[in-house]
């Protein structure tokens, strides 16, 4: 994903979102008209969405992995399916071990190390394929504007700093889709903030209007950050400084960091550049899980990653959600 344009963070009236706003609205409509002339194709078996309305990254795949793990607790065999972006398999596909990023995207890779992972272009053809190697129940990863395939259960993750950028469609903004037309598919909305103690905006409380608001946000798994050790950070994820921020909010010694856009293919001499910007500050690189899987293997050994979990304020309220669309509730 291309770095997003600076105007997107300046207000819908900057002149170059309002000049590309007759294509933000053409892109809307076209959207739109695509999920309406669309008759969702049932499966086998529950599917549950976890998506967004904007682009680049608000945690859906550590969401995706929180429920997995709620759903195997309870007896389920969750299996997930994600298109691959980035990857070159256009699938059905099941991912293995052999698979690297260049060839399912980043997110598979990740996902594969706790759950059975599908790449597939064709959501329909490729749930198909995981219910007849064993799936109880699909967790869809980033499939939210994707109306091929019939939901269960869908959760609209929204990111509560940014909320939806500017409020205008791409190219003008960082909308996918209108806010309030995601909302009408949405089972309940998911508030992602930087932390625990982060405010729940009154804005993001009156846009979920009547759907269940839950809170969630990201931690690092403090076991693996290094200690009294200088630390330079890099990411390639939608929100980098988001991750920068929970290294400090962990005790990290930060001395630099170094942004990179969504899913970003890291080039030798990038990494050159990395290697070098540590060792004069003498410090250990540190990245995310998601962009770790992206490195070259011969790079990984000077790099720590540092996995994230995804907590959520009121499980028992997900729980109801979750296994009450099941059918099984708790």
């Amino acid at each position: 994903m291309l770095t997003p344009p600076g105007f997107w963070a300046a207000g819908r009236n900057h002149p170059a979102a309002l000049a590309l706003a007759p294509l933000g609205a053409l892109y809307a409509l076209a959207g739109a008209r695509r999920i309406a002339k669309t008759t969702p194709i049932p499966l086998s078996v529950p599917v549950i969405c976890a998506g967004n309305a904007t682009m680049g990254g608000v945690g859906k795949t550590p969401f995706v992995l929180a429920l997995g793990e709620r759903l195997k607790r309870r007896g389920f065999v969750p299996h997930v399916l994600i298109r691959g972006y980035g990857g070159r398999i256009k699938g059905p596909h099941r991912v293995g071990r052999a698979d690297t990023a260049a060839s399912v995207g980043d997110e598979a890779t990740l996902l594969r190390d706790a759950l059975p992972v599908w790449v597939g272009a064709n959501r329909v053809a490729t749930g198909r394929e995981a219910i007849e190697a064993g799936a109880s129940v699909l967790l869809l990863d980033d499939g939210f504007q994707n109306p091929g395939l019939a939901k269960t259960l869908s959760f609209l993750l929204v990111d509560a700093e940014n909320r939806f950028g500017n409020g205008r469609v791409f190219p003008a903004g960082p909308l996918r889709e209108r806010p309030e037309a995601a909302l009408e598919r949405a089972d309940a909305v998911v508030a992602v903030t930087a932390g625990p103690d982060a405010a729940l905006p009154d804005t993001l409380r009156a846009f979920a209007a009547n759907r269940p608001l839950l809170r969630a946000w990201q931690r690092l798994d403090a076991a693996a950050l290094p200690r009294d050790l200088p630390l330079f950070a890099f990411a390639g994820i939608g929100r980098p400084e988001r991750f920068f921020r929970a290294v400090e909010a962990s005790g990290g010694q930060l001395v630099g960091t170094k942004a990179f856009p969504d899913h970003h293919p890291y080039a030798a001499r990038e990494l050159e550049a990395l290697t070098r910007a540590a060792t004069e500050r003498g410090a250990t690189l540190v990245t995310t899980a998601k962009d770790f899987v992206r490195l070259p293997v011969s790079f990984r050994t000077s790099v720590r990653p540092l996995p994230s979990v995804m907590h959520v304020e009121d499980e028992d309220a997900l729980d109801a959600l979750l296994f009450g669309a099941l059918g099984t509730p708790p």
